[in-house]
């Protein structure tokens, strides 16, 4: 199930943007680090990153990362979230933006069964943006992927000259709707069983004045 939405999903405070914008990423390799992990989906040591050889996204693994109801579930595991606090290091005379996110994770939804993935992008000392959701029915048993893609105009870039850290919000939520939890077993996942299930942030990279 794909669903798209184009909105303004980085409207952050006010920063310095800089002016000119560069055609191509740093050609330098860049690291991405997890500086700090939070939340019911993803306890330690359940999530890694990696940049992309070109610079031009990074992707997010979970490991236990899995929303459920119904039969064998605990009450309290119908909704999982995961805060990741990113560091980003790239050469000087660059900054960067998060231009699009591509969620990709599998679920199993019973008839009547509802299913949701959100998520939100911000640097510190910024206020949170808005959280864009994404939607699933049941029946449902087979993979799911959504994008959050941002406008060219409202990127937000991390100030020049400075290191941001860059946090990165997701959920995951699953209730019954009107399916029957007595007998039956609903899940949205991001628990990574294969390359498919995965998060992907493309950047958008612009050069410093």
């Amino acid at each position: 199930m794909l669903t798209t939405m184009a909105a303004a999903v980085m409207a952050l405070s006010t920063v310095i943007a800089p002016a000119t914008t560069a055609d191509s990423p740093p050609g330098e390799r860049i690291t991405v680090t997890v500086v700090t992990v939070n939340g019911s989906g993803c306890p330690a040591g359940t999530a890694a990153v990696a940049p992309s050889a070109d610079n031009t996204a990074f992707t997010v693994t979970y490991s236990d990362f899995l929303a459920q109801i119904g039969v064998g579930a605990e009450p309290t595991e119908f909704r999982k979230n995961c805060q990741l606090s990113l560091r980003v290091n790239y050469p000087q005379g660059f900054t960067y933006g998060v231009a699009q996110a591509d969620y990709r994770g599998f679920g199993h939804l019973a008839a009547g069964a509802k299913g949701l993935e959100k998520a939100n992008y911000y640097f510190a000392g910024n206020s949170p943006t808005t959280q864009v959701s994404h939607n699933f029915s049941g029946p449902l048993n087979d993979y799911w992927q959504a994008t959050d893609k941002t406008d060219v105009a409202s990127i937000v870039y991390a100030p020049c000259g400075e290191q941001k850290i860059l946090n990165l919000n997701t959920e995951l939520r699953v209730s019954a709707g009107t399916s029957d939890i007595t007998k039956t077993t609903s899940f949205m996942a991001m628990d990574s069983t294969d390359g498919s299930v995965r998060t992907t942030v493309h950047f958008a990279w612009k050069q410093c004045p």
